[in-house]
């Protein structure tokens, strides 16, 4: 039984519980997203298997998961990202944000989001229990796709893309 480290609106541990209860609850916990570029600019996009407990199908960025009780988040990063996208490369923790939003299935994200950001050129090799897809896009590519079909992509990216964009065209030379 995987469990999420429940924290407050400072990200300070206030207990552990089991994934799918902190999900029914709404509880606030601890997560990650990895937002990966190519050296054209091009972001990394994984559409979520269908198989998946919530947002099944759905496109968003290379990786997102939690922390286990007791991990830190760089290890956590370095984990998921190698587990679902076979990828292993270094990334930078950029910024974070708290978003809750109702899902399917009487589900509930309620997220203390830490966002990793950083640029990857090699093979991509996706655990299909967790990766249906995936592609890289330009930002104005996604930009088109998430104005013309937003419910195509899951809700923490869109709230993310924006602050990744304007966070990445601000510490990232594409030269």
């Amino acid at each position: 039984m995987e469990k999420v480290v429940l924290v407050d609106i400072d990200d300070r541990e206030v207990g552990v519980m089991e994934k799918m209860e902190a999900h029914k609850k709404a509880q606030l916990h601890r997560a990650f997203s990895v937002f990966l570029f190519n050296k054209q600019g091009k972001m990394l996009l994984q559409q979520r298997a269908l198989s998946k407990y919530h947002s099944g199908g759905l496109w968003t960025n290379a990786c997102c998961s939690h922390p286990r009780p007791g991990e830190s988040l760089e290890d956590a990063v370095t984990r998921r990202l190698f587990e679902e996208m076979g990828i292993a490369t270094p990334v930078t923790k950029a910024f974070d944000f708290i978003y809750q939003a109702e899902l399917p299935n009487e589900l509930v994200e309620h997220e203390f989001d830490h966002v990793f950001i950083g640029n990857y050129e090699g093979e991509v090799a996706p655990n299909h229990l967790e990766v249906a897809n995936f592609v890289y896009q330009s930002i104005e590519e996604v930009n088109i796709n998430l104005l013309s079909s937003p419910e195509k992509y899951t809700v923490w990216f869109k709230i993310a893309f924006p602050k990744v964009v304007e966070w990445y065209e601000t510490n990232f030379s594409l030269s």
